[in-house]
């Protein structure tokens, strides 16, 4: 799995003019779906993400995580994170999960956050959406289950 992660003031989702998940202050979470992901990564990755300490401390440090701060968490499903751009102008997508099988695994995802008692919001799968959101910091981290940056 892959994940852009970022610390938001607020984030909205809209599919045909209707916003049908927002959240204030929290993460802004873009997930991607990979061929060789299993329910190993979603645990990984779930517990990676709401403990990402990248929210300030009485002191300014970044030394907070979302579950401290009790923020909010809108996930968004991302197949594009796969895309190939290595050859050609045109991404390859070889490397994401068939969406049958990924929607299970980003719904497994949005499960296990939902489970730390955090408001969870998303958006929809396989959708085109607007996403608007106010990027605070701004803290953008790139997670990928398979890897290390």
């Amino acid at each position: 799995m892959r994940a852009v992660v970022q610390r938001v003031a607020w984030a909205r989702v809209t599919v045909d003019g209707n916003v049908i998940g927002a959240i204030g202050p929290g993460l802004l979470v873009y997930l991607g779906v990979g061929l060789n992901d299993d329910e190993h990564a979603v645990a990984y990755m779930a517990d990676k993400v709401t403990g990402l300490r990248i929210f300030a401390d009485a002191q300014g440090k970044m030394n907070l995580s979302v579950l401290d701060t009790r923020g909010g968490v809108l996930v968004v499903s991302q197949f594009t994170l796969y895309g190939d751009v290595r050859r050609g102008r045109r991404p390859a997508f070889d490397q994401a999960m068939e969406p049958a099988r990924a929607e299970v695994l980003y719904n497994a995802f949005v499960a296990k956050i939902r489970s730390t008692g955090l408001t969870v919001a998303t958006g929809a799968f396989r959708t085109h959406m607007i996403v608007e959101s106010a990027v605070d910091g701004p803290v953008t981290i790139l997670i990928d289950s398979s890897r290390l940056f």
